[in-house]
Parts: structure tokens; C-alpha cells; sequence
């Protein structure tokens, strides 16, 4: 199949639109589309003649961006033949770990909702790191705010998506729960506004030092505004935690007239900002576009989700000032990530779309998957999510609670609405990521089928 020069021109998009050199960012582009559905795998791509001129580059750009291409294994060039676009083998690597697929062991744990890492480019990444550890290994290795590389990486994504952020303006911790509870440590709130449901790693981290949460409920349709005012006004110079990207767990995204709300509220009461952006890479709308940051928050993001939960680095966006106090407190070091696992994240940080590219696509074709399998069925109900990696089903014929106990009995080891919730509701409902493949969500569904 030959796809046309227009047909492809239209398929990259606004490819120039990047940091990159033209033809980085054409072979950027190139494979994003592939990764995205816009380009067919196995399709012919034009001559390089005809490619340059539809794309108003020179000849040495296409060239350059194929050779890219070719020596990743995206684009396959036979003698005398035109060149296509392929998916390489580290493409077809797997998203869900194997704990949550049955292959190691009896059961398909999907408690939590993770990937696997991509395997080829993680290790490629770190033997890049590795020859490049020499000055760092050179150095104390103390803990600090995080190695120079990885800060500038962070700082930089930031400001691509219009939040213009400075390295010193970044704190490297391990992992988005630990630089929740450096926060909750540094500011030591005695009430924090928390979403019902959320991340339950957050209420822990919250509940550690002895802080009274206040609630503010969350659906698959959005946040309650009247809630929102009411925990806000009882948090009242104190602390506030919120996911307003792809909530975890009922993957709603927050309007734009929610974030200005709560963005009032926040000013009106005091109240510190937290905001949890861990989920924020995995849009799953046909045509991604990040949401506004909600303006003065502080902001929390993780390599767990984008990558893989084993590469254990977080980090908080905030004043530089702020960043200063954090750097000091007794905790920053015990919280802070190994020095080499920074270097590798900053490796894969500095070029991952290819990464999401593929997640996004093969994440979108799992959701609705399993959302076919599980429609219209009057014991549960659910709002397909735009993002995120799990449905959030409401039962209305059983408790949560009775549903994953014979659910573990045959296989399939879920997490229940009370793990999520603050107050310990949510009895009714469950969340079921789809991160496997196909074949496991259709091992779930039956499982569900036969609950009560």
C-alpha cells in the first residue's frame, strides 16, 4: 500500500514544531504517526524527491530523518525498492507486567495499575547512561536536588508545553509519594482537601503525619463544585491535593472552568495547590493536546506511569525559593533517587515520544476493548475515559467488596472503591485497569460476567 505525498503531509501534522533539527523532527514525526494509526504500518513511503518537495525541506532532510529511521528499525529500504514504514521489535514490546497478565504465577494482579518497562529502549538508555557516568561517578554522590542532566530534561518539557520553567525551579525525589510527602512534611498541614476517590498512596502519604482529610467527590462526569467550596473552606490555609489529569482512578480530565475554581479557591482560602500530574502523559483522545496547568500549584510528576514504576523518580515543580527550603529539609535526602537511575531517566526523558507514542495507541485499543465487553450490562455502569489506565465501574447489583473476593477466587486480583476512598465509601465501586492484552481482558470480563 503507497500512501500519497499530500495523504502523508497531512498525517505528520505540524511536525516542525519542536527544539529538534528538521530532520529529527521529521523522523519524530514519522514514527509518532505510525505509532498513532495516521500511517499504516507496511505503507510506501514517496521518493525522497517528491517527500522533499510536498514537505518544503531539502533532499538532505528526508534523507537524513530515513537514515534516522532505517537504523531504528522504523523504515525498511530494499534495493531498488521504496522505502516503508515498519514497527521494530522493540515496538511490540509488552505494557502490562507479567504479574498482571497470569504469566508469573496463578493469578492476574491488576491491584495496581502499572506497565512494564519498554525494554530495549530502557536498556539502550542505560548503557547510554553508563558511558556517560564518568564525571558523575567522579562526584560525591551525595544526596542533592537532583543531577543537572535530569533537572534541565524536566525544566525543559515543562516549558514546551508552555509552563516556562527554570532546572533550579526542579526537585528530583523517588518517586511521586515521596515528593508528596517531603510537601506534606515541609508545610505539615493539619487538613489537606482530597478527592473521593483517589490514589491510595496518597492518603497515606497525607495520613502519616497526622493530617485530618476533607473530601470532595469525584465521578466519571467530573469534580462537585459545592464540594469543592466546602473542603477548600475547611482546609483553609493548609493544603490541598487534587488530580485533575486523567484522575486516578475514575480517569476524568477537569474542565477549564473547574481548574479556574478551584484555582479561586485556592487563593480566596489559602490553601496550597498540590497537584498530581502522574497521569498526565497518558491522553488517549484521538488528538492529544495538554490541558491548562492550573496557575501557582504545585506540581508533582513520576516517570511511573510514561515509563515504568521500577524507575523510581519523581520530582516537584515549584518557586525556586521553595525549592531551596525542600533541598534543606531533614527528609529531602532519605527521599531523594539513586544518582544512575536519574541519568537514565534523563536519556529517556530527552526523546519520549516514540515511548508514548506506542502506549497511547495500544493503551486506546485496550480501553475500548474491554469497555465493548462490558457494555450493556445492567450491573454495572461506566463512563469510557479519555485518559488514564483503568475503567471505573459502579455496581448496582453487589458490593465491591463481594465482587473481587470471587473474582480472586478465579484468577483476577482487583482493587475495590473503599482502598480509594478517605472516608473508607465507595462500596460499590471498583476499578479494572486495561493495561493487558486483549486475550487477558476477555479472561477479566468473564471473570466479572460470572460475579454476582
Amino acid at each position: 500500500m503507497r500512501i500519497g505525498d499530500e495523504q502523508l503531509v497531512q498525517a505528520l501534522g505540524p511536525w516542525r514544531n519542536t527544539d529538534a533539527s528538521l530532520s529529527a523532527a521529521l523522523a519524530r514525526a514519522v514514527r509518532e504517526a505510525l505509532l498513532d494509526g495516521r500511517v499504516r504500518a507496511g505503507s510506501e513511503l514517496p521518493a525522497e524527491r517528491r517527500l522533499a518537495a510536498a514537505l518544503g525541506v531539502s533532499r538532505g532532510t528526508v534523507t537524513a530523518a530515513l537514515d534516522r529511521l532505517r537504523d531504528a528499525g522504523w523504515v525498511r529500504t530494499r534495493h531498488g525498492s521504496a522505502s516503508r514504514v515498519q514497527l521494530p521489535s522493540a515496538a511490540a514490546e509488552r505494557i502490562a507486567p507479567l504479574s498482571a497478565t497470569g504469566e508469573a504465577g496463578p493469578l492476574v494482579d491488576l491491584r495496581r495499575a502499572v506497565p512494564a518497562a519498554p525494554q530495549e529502549l530502557y536498556l539502550e538508555a542505560t548503557r547510554r547512561a553508563v558511558e556517560w557516568a564518568g564525571p558523575l561517578l567522579a562526584e560525591h554522590g551525595e544526596p542533592g536536588p537532583g543531577i543537572a542532566e535530569l533537572r534541565s530534561a524536566i525544566a525543559a518539557r515543562y516549558s514546551r508545553e508552555g509552563t516556562a520553567t527554570r532546572p533550579e525551579q526542579i526537585l528530583v525525589t523517588s518517586g511521586a509519594r515521596s515528593a508528596l510527602t517531603l510537601l506534606a512534611a515541609h508545610f505539615r498541614p493539619r487538613v489537606a482537601v482530597v478527592e473521593i476517590p483517589t490514589f491510595f498512596d496518597a492518603l497515606q502519604a497525607l495520613r502519616a503525619p497526622g493530617t485530618r482529610l476533607v473530601g470532595c467527590q469525584v465521578t466519571t462526569e467530573g469534580w462537585d463544585l459545592d464540594q469543592l467550596r466546602d473542603a477548600f473552606a475547611a482546609a483553609r490555609g493548609h493544603l490541598a491535593y487534587l488530580v485533575p489529569d486523567f484522575h486516578n482512578p475514575t480517569g476524568a480530565l477537569m474542565p477549564p472552568h473547574t481548574r479556574r475554581t478551584v484555582t479561586q479557591l485556592a487563593a480566596e482560602h489559602q490553601v496550597t495547590l498540590v497537584v498530581d500530574e502522574t497521569m498526565r502523559d497518558l491522553d488517549l483522545r484521538d488528538q492529544p493536546e495538554p490541558a491548562p496547568r492550573l496557575r501557582g500549584a504545585l506540581l508533582i510528576g513520576s516517570t511511573s506511569k510514561s515509563i515504568w514504576g521500577g524507575l523510581r523518580i519523581g520530582w516537584i515543580r515549584a518557586s525556586a525559593s521553595l525549592i531551596r527550603e525542600l533541598r534543606d529539609h531533614p527528609l529531602a535526602g532519605p527521599l531523594s533517587a539513586a544518582p544512575m537511575q536519574q541519568l537514565v531517566a534523563a536519556e529517556l526523558l530527552a526523546d519520549l515520544e516514540p515511548v508514548l507514542g506506542r502506549r497511547r495507541h495500544e493503551l486506546r485499543q485496550q480501553r475500548d476493548h474491554l469497555g465493548n465487553l462490558l457494555a450493556d450490562d445492567g450491573r454495572w455502569d461506566f463512563t469510557l475515559p479519555s485518559g488514564g489506565l483503568a475503567l471505573w465501574l459502579r455496581l448496582t447489583t453487589a458490593l465491591a467488596d463481594t465482587v473481587v473476593e470471587r473474582a480472586g477466587r478465579n484468577g483476577v486480583a482487583l482493587a475495590a472503591g473503599p482502598r480509594f476512598a478517605a472516608d473508607a465509601t465507595l462500596i460499590h465501586h471498583l476499578r479494572v485497569p486495561y493495561t493487558p492484552p486483549r486475550h487477558v481482558l476477555d479472561q477479566i470480563a468473564a471473570v466479572l460476567d460470572g460475579a454476582p
